[in-house]
């Protein structure tokens, strides 16, 4: 009898343990409007590649005639490695749908390309893909409304462009919103990429970025660096925001440096038709060099970038901020208004009605030398 109760109770421990995840509570979904929403579910995507062979941007829109004042463009810049567009094509498709224009160069060809060299290969990549775009009626890119995403190296990439946006010849950015910065060169000869002079930036830049708070030591300090560099930008129009894993249902919710790639399928660039290079261009002489390949903890962050799924941080720590950040940017708004939004740093609530644990927004303190003007200092 003993023996016989004791298996009934474990088969009934085993039937509450198989039925743990569903009775756990379950995340927030996207929403179906507003900042972070589906956005015009019924689109169809307009997937292209504007130049030829390995110098591509990918540029992605919604179908049909852009507005009388054309489409706001996003300029996204991946992680390192993360050269294709299907490991961020659930943000991609959100902007899209949402009536952005996004332009996704790929300036990096793994394991032939020098970190040194991104900035001008990105240079060079958007300002012809916005080029050869310029007239077309569907992209219409209106570029008095640019914003530039970043992830992991792509953020010290973003903060470039802007601060050489006028020599180089783009559209200054209102907005560069930086999610897990990383990959920054720590001497004229380390590996990374190598800031510019970020005091370039313009005053009315608006600045965010974004960490989480697993593997975040190097993120903190790098996104930190960048912010104070920046110091022509006031800390009125510059954010530091913090998103927070939470356990507390099931799926969790990991903040880690692979957190905002969400891979769509939709997007891959294997499936976009690329115009090969003209027979009667040369390749430039190549000369291969260590930094050119990918470490053992880079090619782990790739692995994990492309298997990353959407899930709530996406869709209020990521998606809904951007676009918050970028609505306030293209009318004049500035980070503290977007601080005191109670909107801006909600996330929502579990299905059994427990907050999610909300975004931690700091304004960062003033550098000790802001006081100097920057013309002054250079």
């Amino acid at each position: 009898m003993r023996f016989t109760a004791r298996r009934i109770l474990l088969a009934g421990l085993l039937t509450l343990g198989s039925l743990a995840p569903a009775l756990a509570a379950t995340p927030p979904a996207q929403p179906k409007e507003g900042p972070g929403g589906v956005g015009d579910a019924r689109a169809s995507v307009t997937k292209r590649a504007l130049g030829r062979g390995t110098s591509v941007t990918f540029a992605f829109h919604a179908a049909g005639a852009a507005p009388a004042q054309g489409r706001p463009v996003a300029v996204f810049l991946h992680g390192w490695g993360a050269v294709n567009p299907q490991s961020y094509g659930a943000w991609i498709d959100h902007l899209a749908r949402n009536g952005w224009l996004v332009l996704f160069p790929r300036f990096q060809e793994v394991n032939r390309t020098r970190p040194a060299d991104a900035t001008a290969n990105a240079s060079r990549l958007i300002k012809s893909a916005l080029d050869e775009i310029a007239d077309d009626p569907e992209a219409k890119p209106d570029r008095n409304r640019v914003a530039l995403i970043g992830h992991l190296a792509g953020v010290p990439l973003a903060m470039n462009l802007a601060a050489e946006a006028a020599a180089s010849g783009l559209p200054t950015p209102k907005l560069v919103f930086g999610t897990m910065p990383g990959g920054i060169a720590s001497g004229p000869k380390a590996r990374g990429i190598a800031l510019a002079d970020l005091s370039a930036i313009p005053a009315e830049t608006l600045i965010l970025t974004v960490i989480g708070d697993r593997d975040a030591r190097a993120a903190d300090v790098a996104a930190r660096r960048l912010l104070r560099e920046a110091d022509a930008v006031p800390v009125e129009r510059k954010l530091f925001l913090r998103a927070l894993s939470d356990d507390h249902g099931f799926p969790a919710l990991t903040a880690t440096l692979s957190a905002p790639a969400a891979v769509d399928t939709a997007y891959d660039a294997g499936a976009i038709k690329v115009q090969p290079e003209a027979k009667d261009v040369k390749p430039p002489p190549f000369k291969w060099s260590a930094d050119m390949a990918l470490t053992g903890e880079q090619q782990t962050l790739v692995s994990q970038i492309n298997n990353a799924r959407a899930d709530t941080l996406d869709y209020l720590a990521f998606w809904k901020t951007f676009d918050l950040a970028a609505a306030a940017a293209f009318s004049g708004g500035n980070a503290a208004g977007l601080k005191m939004n109670p909107r801006f740093a909600d996330m929502e609530r579990w299905s059994d009605g427990w907050p999610v644990k909300r975004l931690a927004v700091e304004t960062p303190k003033p550098h000790p030398t802001a006081q100097t003007t920057p013309t002054a200092k250079r």
